[in-house]
């Protein structure tokens, strides 16, 4: 699994001009992708990671502040672009593999007590967010 976390703000996610998913205050936004190989312990192994990780004010983490989590599915983090000019998304696991284990990652973030909020698995969504700090961090399981 690939991630890619964001401290934010604010944040939301739209599909077709309806908001799906929205935190209101600070948080992360969690874009998550899927490859082949992926289990769901490493579906709760990211989880839990990401919500000790101490990246929010104060050194804390989004446990500690009660800041929630909005979990987006992304397969375009697999994206091979080494050739051409056209991405190659071999490397991103298929809906019926990838969906249960975003699935059981937002459990698990739910799980340790993190509000979630999702986007839509497979939807064309429009992410709008205020990225805090600005924090970013790339992680693969």
């Amino acid at each position: 699994m690939r991630a890619v976390v964001q401290r934010v703000s604010r944040a939301e996610v739209r599909v077709e001009d309806e908001v799906v998913g929205r935190l209101d205050g600070p948080g992360l936004v969690v874009l998550l992708g899927v490859t082949h190989e992926d289990t769901p312990d490493d579906a709760d192994r990211l989880a839990a990671k990401i919500v000790r990780m101490r990246i929010m004010a104060g050194e804390r983490s989004v446990d500690e502040t009660g800041g929630g989590v909005l979990a987006i599915s992304q397969f375009t983090l697999y994206a091979d672009t080494r050739k051409g000019r056209r991405p190659s998304w071999g490397a991103a696991a298929p809906g019926p593999v990838a969906e249960p284990l975003y699935e059981r990652f937002c459990a698990a973030v739910g799980a340790a007590g993190v509000p979630v909020e999702r986007g839509v698995f497979g939807a064309d969504m429009a992410v709008d967010l205020v990225n805090d700090g600005p924090v970013t961090m790339v992680l693969d399981s």
